[in-house]
């Protein structure tokens, strides 16, 4: 199969699980779910879907419970989305990179803060120094 079909396809598993977590399913272990990208197997009988979940490790983990819970639901809404021989088989997978991204922003932000905290500290003391050296 070509490249471009493959894109195609995936780019639909991609839009149909997005849209089935966020329009279709009530579970309530499922939420503050991203789902990233997908990669489609040349074969299109399996696919990796990759998805953030924003929480600590215990609500990832029972969102991802949720999720493979939902996987067979989820697989038919693909399937009538697709229209292929197979359904792709869905495995989730979870990338932490969005929340690695976030949480390193938040440390930056958190040393910005500080850096400009100290350098205020600093500034009355120039301030001085400048004044008594212009006196002079």
């Amino acid at each position: 199969m070509t490249s471009r079909r493959l894109a195609k396809i995936a780019q639909a598993i991609l839009e149909t699980v997005s849209t089935t977590v966020l329009l279709h399913l009530r579970d309530p272990r499922i939420s503050n779910v991203t789902v990233l990208h997908v990669d489609v197997a040349p074969d299109v009988q399996s696919a990796k879907v990759y998805i953030s979940i924003m929480g600590d490790e215990k609500e990832q983990a029972l969102c991802m419970h949720g999720l493979e819970s939902a996987k067979g639901f989820i697989q038919s809404k693909v399937g009538d989305r697709i229209q292929t021989r197979y359904t792709p088989v869905i495995k989730f997978v979870l990338d932490s990179s969005a929340k690695d991204t976030t949480d390193a922003l938040r440390i930056l932000d958190e040393l910005k803060a500080e850096r400009e905290t100290e350098e205020l500290a600093q500034e009355p003391s120039s301030v001085e120094e400048q004044s008594t050296g212009e006196e002079s």
